[in-house]
């Protein structure tokens, strides 16, 4: 049995998963029985979001704490600064054993079969962010398999292939429950498991479930932004459901496997995702956006100071997540990371400071901004501005929803003069986190329809 003070933590991530796929949040299939346990036992968050909808740019502020643009990974294949301090550095050099397993995404740089590009190729040392005790994985896992073949790169930057007709998600699982059985448990570990599932796959342009998800998950009720919309949902959504179901038997692999060791009593789970998807309905592909279906996530923490069954309904961010690995691990976050802990609004010590707001970045489709209340959602773009830019000194209102009257966002507010109020008051918060994110001075010019 571990007997170190400080919990080992566990974050079990997964990759384009929208907050409606889960029982605990509402769906009515029973697509995550593991997870919505999880949710009885632990701390659920109902208003979770990501920072920045898009896969490398929502992993790098995983890693420093820091929002995408401050770091320079705002877009897809970037690599993380070197340099920078990370979660796993922090937590390793304080007394936490870190290993990292599956998808990376933040090592590449450059064209592709350049010399920066390792995309296909085993990530140096240098580019694995901290992840200095353990690592299998691939930089763009979406590159190197499918979902019944493919490999990722271990430690000295041998290929390990999936077992012959095994399910990716379930092979990558078995190389985690390895992990934990092999553990001599001196020092608590910290794990970073990034899943692929449920991201479509690339070249076959398909999301791409276990054999028999399309009969398995037929039966599913549309989400409501979707409804009515062409996108590609109709053909992709069972076969969605059932890579998210994949993941839940396999979180309930990893907490069996807890039990088995008799280390889940001092084990923090930390579930959620990058992003979600909203199915090609509101750009031509399915994310980069600031509607709820690329940006409401799923969030569950069980484990020590996460107990009680209980749904939180403040607003937090994937930008709370790093200081709350540090929190979790006795550990202050340092002054550069600009997320709050969650442990502190789980234990009521920031509760009634909490910010009513998340701040979210969007690049490739865009350079814009966007900011999310429970009623309201706000957007701005750059007109002109290359989606790559990072940054504008001029963006132009885009979006403005009334989630309450209208929670699937189908009917934009922008252009409505009776709303120039609330459009002044989300003008200023958005301002505010821009300063916060150590961003040029910008000018938000109003909607001329």
């Amino acid at each position: 049995m571990n007997k170190n003070k400080n919990p080992n933590i566990i974050f079990f991530f997964t990759d384009q998963q929208r907050w409606d796929t889960c029982g605990c949040y509402g769906q009515k299939l029973n697509v995550t029985p593991n997870l919505d346990q999880m949710a009885k036992e632990g701390v659920l968050f109902d208003n979770a979001f990501t920072c920045q909808p898009v896969c490398g740019p929502a992993r790098a502020v995983l890693q420093t704490g820091k929002y995408a643009s401050e770091t320079g990974c705002h877009t897809n294949h970037t690599l993380l600064p070197m340099n920078d301090d990370t979660v796993a550095k922090i937590m390793r050099r304080n007394g936490y054993e870190v290993g990292y397993i599956g998808k990376w995404h933040l090592a590449s740089t450059g064209p592709k079969e350049g010399p920066d590009d390792f995309r296909e190729k085993s990530v140096p040392v240098d580019r694995r962010g901290g992840y200095l005790d353990y690592w299998l994985a691939s930089d763009v896992l979406e590159f190197t398999s499918h979902s019944y073949d493919g490999y990722m790169f271990d430690s000295d930057g041998n290929k390990r292939e999936f077992p012959e007709g095994r399910y990716r998600a379930d092979a990558q699982t078995d190389w985690v429950l390895e992990y934990l059985e092999t553990r001599d448990l001196k020092k608590p570990f910290f794990l970073f498991i990034s899943y692929i599932e449920p991201h479509h796959q690339n070249d076959h342009n398909c999301y791409e479930g276990p054999k028999g998800s399309k009969e398995k998950f037929k039966g599913y009720e549309v989400p409501g932004d979707l409804m009515d919309k062409k996108g590609d949902w109709r053909e992709n959504y069972p076969d969605y459901l059932g890579c998210i179901n994949s993941l839940d038997e396999n979180l309930g692999r990893v907490r069996k496997k807890l039990k088995d060791l008799k280390i889940d009593d001092n084990t923090i789970i930390i579930f959620t995702s990058d992003h979600g998807s909203h199915f090609r309905t509101r750009n031509s592909e399915y994310k980069r956006a600031c509607h709820d279906g690329c940006t409401h996530i799923p969030m569950v923490i069980c484990g020590p100071g996460f107990k009680g069954g209980r749904r939180l309904d403040e607003m937090v961010s994937l930008i709370d997540i790093p200081p709350t690995f540090l929190k979790s691990g006795g550990i202050e976050p340092p002054a550069f990371m600009k997320g709050h802990a969650l442990n502190e609004l789980v234990d009521g010590k920031r509760k009634s400071s909490w910010p009513d707001d998340v701040y979210i970045q969007i690049s490739e489709s865009q350079t814009g901004r966007a900011i999310r209340t429970h009623k309201w959602k706000y957007s701005v773009t750059a007109p002109g501005i290359p989606a790559n830019a990072g940054f504008s000194g001029t963006y132009v209102e885009d979006f403005l929803y009334d989630l309450e009257k209208d929670p699937h966002e189908k009917n934009n507010l922008v252009a409505d003069p009776a709303y120039g109020k609330v459009r002044e008051e989300m003008r200023k918060r958005l301002l505010k986190y821009m300063k916060i994110a150590n961003e040029p001075k910008a000018e938000i010019k109003e909607h001329k329809g």
